[in-house]
């Protein structure tokens, strides 16, 4: 999960209706923890935090949706059909930034990760019924 990526949407685009983040996690709850503990108690978000002071924790709950998932897996992973179904129906940019870059990982790990995964990805993108926009980051 790339943390600077959501500090800079949250920072510059306000009138972004939500973010979907899928997080490697069991569950919902388990996602919900690793997004305030690897991502918004992080000092990136030191502007955004004093700009919106107490009102950051409603700006979260509000736009950014954690999603307990993982990219190797059908749907990414997603166990909640009707949480599936929802982000078929709303999500309109997918941005993938999931990867290993350990360049001296297991070559069955890094195939299944940065290429099975960007495929599954594409996959779940091309269910999206408005879909404007698939960005891949990639270490290539």
């Amino acid at each position: 999960m790339d943390v600077v990526f959501v500090e800079k949407i949250l920072r510059v685009q306000p009138n972004v209706k939500k973010l979907y983040l899928l997080l490697r996690a069991s569950d919902a709850h388990s996602a919900s923890q690793r997004l305030h503990n690897e991502v918004i108690s992080k000092d990136l978000f030191r502007v955004v935090r004093e700009k919106l002071g107490a009102n950051l924790n409603s700006l979260i709950s509000e736009k950014v949706t954690p999603v307990a998932g993982d990219i190797t897996c059908k749907n990414l992973g997603v166990k909640d059909s009707n949480l599936v179904e929802r982000m078929w129906r709303e999500v309109d940019v997918v941005v993938n930034l999931a990867a290993t870059t350990n360049f001296e990982e297991r070559y069955d790990v890094a195939l299944l990760l940065n290429t099975l995964g960007a495929k599954l990805v594409l996959d779940f993108a091309k269910k999206c019924a408005n879909i404007k926009m698939l960005l891949h980051i990639s270490t290539g």
